[in-house]
């Protein structure tokens, strides 16, 4: 016979379990074929990724060049860049490019140059954001930016 606390880590085990099986059920939501898509959110989503990764770099730049930089400061920002930039790269890659862009047949010019547009567009932008966590050149940033307009002009046109 099991004693009480033998139940109880195997109960406590069990809700633990459930809990990560449903976080990750959760979590995949949007590569469930449910059909519910909302692609404003992802461009808001993305130019905000964009400026916290600018506002990241600026204030690594600002606490560097102090006389006695706060190097616990300037970890949490690079942490924070990393992360922001790690969150762009899962929507462009797993939004953007795994659900929303359809291969065109190479026979339709029109749709397969536009496929072809926004395929590229969203290469340069993972590129970009690499280049944003490598570095604290805000050029990158601004590459960005441009980038992230030039694909909703090509994904709504």
């Amino acid at each position: 016979m099991k004693t009480l606390k033998e139940n109880k880590t195997l109960a406590g085990l069990a809700v633990l379990l459930i809990a990560f099986v449903a976080g990750t059920i959760a979590y995949s939501h949007c590569q469930m074929p449910c059909g519910i898509y909302d692609d404003k959110a992802r461009f808001d989503a993305i130019a905000e990724e964009i400026t916290t990764i600018e506002k990241a770099m600026k204030e690594m730049t600002a606490l560097s060049a102090e006389p006695k930089p706060n190097m616990n400061q300037i970890v949490r920002w690079v942490n924070t860049k990393e992360e922001h930039a790690g969150e762009l790269d899962h929507i462009v890659t797993f939004y953007f490019m795994a659900q929303r862009i359809k291969p065109a047949e190479s026979t339709n010019t029109a749709a397969y140059e536009k496929y072809i547009k926004q395929l590229t567009l969203l290469h340069e932008m993972l590129i970009s954001s690499m280049k944003c966590k490598q570095t604290t050149d805000l050029s990158n940033v601004e590459k960005l930016k441009t980038l992230l307009k030039e694909f909703q002009t090509a994904y709504s046109g």
